[in-house]
């Protein structure tokens, strides 16, 4: 939206959204409403899906995926899980070698999308520390967004859209749940919702006619928040942390990162090699 705007003022759009927080706070339902607000296709894709096997099949996953967004644009590319598809290179996660060339697939496709301005990649993951730090500088994932858990405003709003279609008693008051549901996230206020109904389900039998304020009470009592408010904090550090670590990423060559290559001799005699005389 507004692209013209951006043009008069001669900047560029942000290319590349990485959205992290706990899991269960609906990122995949924000980048929905984002592709909807903007009136653009969605494509959503899970790491698993792209990940193979065999030998160069990942990276033609990933580029098919990248030129039916060009076709189809303007278009939101939404990668869940993004942490297993590009962890960090030398961190030992996945196959050093195939996770090379994931990684550098991905740069270059991201790379890529700026001659086209209607393709935006958003990203999400419950562990942003394992996303390669290359991916987090300017021109990629220029916007790390926290997603983290409701407000109690936001709890009673995610309540009543899973209460919607549930026969409430007339002592059922949300908001009065949704205050004592700190930290709970989307998915746990559901389970909250669910074991109520099953509660009402027990009590009254097949014969049921409506969910009571006890029923909600009795499931409150058997859930509790997923995330921790040690979590909470240690997620909210993670902001500065991560554009640090992209900003001591060293300059490459190509896709060559100093210390990436080794001379041969060096690896068979096991440090400098002298060079010998000449006669």
């Amino acid at each position: 939206k507004n692209a013209e705007a951006f043009q008069r003022l001669g900047i560029r759009p942000a290319q590349g959204f990485l959205l992290y927080g706990p899991p269960g706070t609906g990122k995949t339902l924000l980048a929905k409403a984002v592709a909807k607000e903007a009136e653009a296709n969605f494509i959503s894709m899970k790491s698993s899906d792209l990940l193979s096997k065999w030998y160069g099949e990942s990276e033609q996953q990933i580029a098919r995926m990248f030129q039916r967004a060009r076709s189809v644009a303007p278009c939101v590319v939404f990668i869940d899980e993004i942490d297993s598809l590009v962890p960090a290179r030398g961190s030992g996660q996945g196959e050093p070698q195939v996770t090379g060339r994931v990684v550098n697939t991905i740069l270059a496709e991201m790379d890529g999308l700026e001659e086209l301005q209607s393709v935006v990649v958003i990203g999400a993951t419950n562990r942003p520390t394992l996303v390669d730090p290359a991916l987090l500088r300017p021109g990629r994932f220029d916007e790390l967004v926290y997603v983290g858990t409701p407000d109690k405003k936001g709890r009673e709003q995610i309540l009543g859209i899973h209460t919607s279609e549930m026969p409430l008693a007339k002592d059922v008051d949300l908001a009065d749940i949704a205050g004592k549901t700190d930290r709970f996230t989307g998915a746990d206020l559901e389970d909250v919702v669910r074991r109520a109904g099953l509660n009402a389900l027990r009590r009254a039998g097949s014969d049921v006619k409506e969910v009571k304020a006890a029923d909600f009470a009795e499931a409150l009592e058997d859930s509790r928040a997923t995330v921790t408010s040690k979590m909470e904090e240690e997620y909210k550090k993670m902001r500065g942390e991560l554009k640090k670590r992209a900003a001591e990423v060293k300059p490459t060559i190509g896709f060559i990162h100093e210390g990436m290559v080794e001379p041969v001799r060096d690896r068979k005699h096991g440090g400098e090699a002298d060079t010998p005389p000449i006669e």
